[in-house]
C-alpha cells in the first residue's frame, strides 16, 4: 500500500524518533494486532496517538493491528538507505547554524565591498593599483604582459580552487540538495496517491527546509567572500596597468595581445560586445587553469549527495 508507506516516510521525516517507535510496534505486534499495554513503557500516549491517526494502526478484532505491516516495514528499510545519503532525517538545525560566519568572514566582507569602489574611483584604483606594483612590477620586467595576466590566472585559479575546497562543506551542501530532492518525490508521491494528509505534512516539512536556504546560501558565499577579497586587488592592479577608467592613461607599455580566433587585439578593445580584450584574456587563461588545477588536486567544488 503505497498511501501507508508515505505516511511512515513522513512521519519519520518529521520526527526521526517514530523510526523507533514503529520498530518497536513492528516488534511487539503478535498476529499481526499489538494493544496499548504491550507498548506504553517504550511509546508516549502522543506517539501511539499518531500512529492511530495516520492509519498506520487500525482496529482489530482484540485491539490494534498493523493496516499493511510489510509495507511499514518496507518503508523504513527505504527510508534508512536514503538517511545515508543525506536525508531530511540527517539534516537538523545544527547543520545550518555552523554555517555562521567568523569575525573574519565578515571583516573580509566588509574591506572587499570598500575595494569594489576601486572600479569606479581613480584615486583608489591608484592607491591599490601602486601598492600591488611594489610586488608585482619585477615580475612585469622580467616577463611579457600577456605572460604576467596568465601568471596572475593561475595563482588566483589555484587559491579559489583551495578556499572553495576547505570553507565549504560539501557534504553539508550535498545533504541539503538531497534533502529538497527527497521531499520533491515524496511530495510527487503523495500526490500522485492522493493522500493529503501526508500532502500537508510534508509542506509544513517543506517550508522548514526553505528556511534553511539562508544557512545554505551563506555557506556558499563564505569563499567567494574571500576570494574577491585576494581577487579584486589583482584586477585593480591590471586596470591601473592597462589604463582603464575615466583619465587613465596605461602604466606599462603594451603590445597588442593575439587572441584565438579572433587575432590581433589592443588591450582595451572590445572583444565581446564591450568586454575588452584583457579581461577576455585573463578569464580564458584563468578557467583553463582552474580546469586543469583542479583535475591535478583531484578536488570537486561541487555539491555531492553522495
Amino acid at each position: 500500500m503505497a498511501r501507508i508507506e508515505e505516511k511512515v516516510r513522513s512521519l519519520v521525516s518529521a520526527d526521526a524518533e517514530m523510526r523507533d517507535v514503529i520498530e518497536t510496534v513492528l516488534e511487539r505486534a503478535e498476529d499481526g494486532e499489538i494493544a496499548w499495554i504491550d507498548v506504553r513503557e517504550d511509546l508516549t500516549s502522543g506517539q501511539w496517538g499518531r500512529l492511530i491517526e495516520q492509519g498506520i494502526l487500525v482496529d482489530g478484532e482484540n485491539g490494534f493491528e498493523l493496516a499493511d505491516a510489510d509495507a511499514t516495514r518496507e518503508a523504513l528499510e527505504d527510508d534508512g538507505s536514503d538517511a545515508d545519503a543525506g536525508s531530511s532525517v540527517d539534516f537538523d538545525d545544527e547543520d545550518v547554524e555552523d554555517s555562521s560566519w567568523s569575525i573574519y568572514d565578515k571583516a573580509a566582507a566588509l574591506f572587499t565591498v570598500g575595494l569594489f569602489l576601486g572600479y569606479s574611483q581613480k584615486p583608489i584604483r591608484d592607491v591599490i593599483g601602486g601598492t600591488m606594483n611594489i610586488v608585482l612590477a619585477p615580475v612585469e620586467s622580467m616577463l611579457p604582459f600577456y605572460a604576467v595576466v596568465m601568471l596572475l590566472a593561475l595563482v588566483t585559479g589555484l587559491y579559489s580552487t583551495l578556499l572553495q575546497a576547505n570553507l565549504m562543506d560539501m557534504d553539508k551542501m550535498g545533504k541539503y540538495q538531497q534533502r529538497m530532492k527527497d521531499i520533491q518525490e515524496r511530495r510527487k508521491e503523495a500526490k500522485e496517491a492522493g493522500d493529503d494528509e501526508a500532502l500537508d505534512a510534508i509542506q509544513e516539512e517543506q517550508m522548514e527546509a526553505m528556511g534553511d536556504q539562508m544557512g545554505m546560501f551563506k555557506e556558499q558565499f563564505r569563499p567567494m567572500v574571500w576570494i574577491m577579497f585576494l581577487t579584486i586587488p589583482v584586477f585593480l592592479w591590471m586596470y591601473w596597468g592597462v589604463g582603464i577608467g575615466a583619465n587613465a592613461d596605461p602604466v606599462f607599455q603594451l603590445e597588442q595581445l593575439v587572441l584565438p580566433i579572433v587575432g590581433p587585439k589592443a588591450w582595451t578593445d572590445g572583444v565581446v560586445g564591450p568586454i575588452q580584450a584583457w579581461i577576455v584574456w585573463y578569464f580564458l587563461c584563468s578557467m583553463g587553469f582552474t580546469q586543469i588545477i583542479r583535475k591535478g588536486l583531484n578536488i570537486s567544488t561541487t555539491p555531492s549527495a553522495s
